[in-house]
Formats: C-alpha cells, sequence, structure tokens
C-alpha cells in the first residue's frame, strides 16, 4: 500500500522543499515524479533542481508524454508514464487521480492557509481510506 508523508514548509519555500526531497530520494535511487499545479511551476522547478546546490547534480527533466524520456526525475503537471510508480512528489492542492500507483507519496504543504486546509481535507482523505501516514516539519 502507499505510504504518505505530508512534508510541512513553514518558513521555507515549498520549490526548495522539493529540490532538497528530489536530492535526496535521486542519492537513494529512486525514480521520482513531481507533479505541479501548472507549466510555470514546472518549469520553475526544472531551472531550480540545476542551481539550488552547486555541489550536486540530478538528472532530470520536463515531461512530455509524446517523447520517451530516460531520466530518473520528471516534473509535469500530467499524469506521468504508466511505469512510473516509484516516488510522487506532489505540489497540488488536489489528490492525484493515479497516487495509488505510487509506493510513496510525498505531499509538500505550503505555508499560506488555503494550503494547510487543503492539506487537512487530503489528509483525512487518505487517513479514512487507511493508507500509512508520516507528517514532517520543514
Amino acid at each position: 500500500m502507499t505510504r504518505v508523508d505530508f512534508y510541512l514548509t513553514h518558513d521555507i519555500d515549498p520549490s526548495l522543499a522539493v529540490c532538497r526531497l528530489t536530492n535526496k530520494a535521486f542519492r537513494l535511487g529512486h525514480q521520482l515524479y513531481i507533479l505541479t499545479e501548472n507549466s510555470e511551476q514546472s518549469v520553475t522547478l526544472d531551472r531550480l533542481l540545476w542551481t539550488f546546490n552547486p555541489g550536486s547534480f540530478i538528472a532530470h527533466s520536463l515531461y512530455n508524454a509524446d517523447l520517451d524520456q530516460e531520466v530518473p526525475v520528471l516534473i509535469g503537471e500530467q499524469e506521468p508514464p504508466e511505469n512510473w510508480h516509484d516516488v510522487l512528489i506532489s505540489l497540488t492542492l488536489a489528490i492525484p487521480s493515479f497516487f495509488s500507483r505510487f509506493g510513496r507519496v510525498a505531499d509538500v504543504v505550503g505555508a499560506a492557509e488555503e494550503a494547510k486546509q487543503q492539506a487537512r481535507e487530503r489528509f483525512r482523505f487518505y487517513r479514512e481510506r487507511g493508507y500509512s501516514l508520516q507528517t514532517h516539519n520543514l
């Protein structure tokens, strides 16, 4: 069953939190899909992953459903390729319809009150369905 971890960002930018989580999971050999709200957020994360830590390299790409991409980290605002099922990092306010095919979901929550309220609803959804839940303060 999918494990769901909520990462509460409080004082740091959620995009930077995603970069840190991605770096850690990438170093551990995981395949990641970063789900964003829109293409602008995807492009921002793409750029940030190249620059957030000068000493690291994270092989990644923006997801284009028409291309066969062979990288361990994809960023996109749509459903990932069918064969992706390791780690999903979500920046969306809604629960991704495909979350349950992943072994692990990292739900990154911003400091804004609306983001927190939406996260509480997602937490309830997962809890009521028996998913393993963890919360981390960043």
